[in-house]
């Protein structure tokens, strides 16, 4: 034998104030979409007796301690769940801070060797400026001795 069961998602059941044709099935699909005790009233009124009966078995069961102990240990896993999933965005992000810092860190200690490359370089161009202002001085030196000994020269 074949069974099919028909399977509707809760979030996207209908509306109590919605329920045009009032079938059996629109009926228990509204119950499982009421959320206050008007949306209970309301099913009383549409459903009647039947309803009535319904949902007078629904307020018995979650008047029971066993089905309050069910809630709160749902109501302690929701809250549970938000808090894992927090702390593992928080550490997610941290973890992702912690990697930017690293890349930081290695992009700092790349411009700290390039500026000393670079500090190198200016140190070995001034003491080029140095040794070619040294060789000017020496060429104006000499000039001046040249210049000096052909004019000995000529007075001879």
């Amino acid at each position: 034998m074949l069974y099919i069961l028909p399977i509707f998602e809760l979030p996207k059941l209908p509306d109590i104030d919605s329920i045009d044709n009032i079938s059996e099935k629109d009926l228990w699909l509204a119950l499982f979409s009421a959320l206050t005790e008007e949306d209970l009233v309301k099913l009383v009124e549409i459903g009647g007796e039947f309803m009535a009966q319904v949902v007078e078995a629904y307020r018995s069961i979650i008047a029971t301690e066993e089905f309050r102990q069910l809630e709160r240990l749902r109501e302690k896993t929701r809250l549970d769940e938000a808090q894992a999933i927090g702390s593992a965005e928080r550490r997610g992000a941290e973890t992702e801070r912690q990697k930017w810092q690293f890349v930081l860190a290695e992009k700092d200690t790349a411009l700290a060797e390039k500026d000393t490359i670079l500090a190198d370089q200016a140190t070995a161009l001034a003491e080029k400026d140095t040794a070619l202002a040294d060789q000017a001085r020496i060429i104006a030196e000499l000039n001046a001795q040249l210049s000096k000994g052909r004019g000995q020269r000529s007075e001879d």
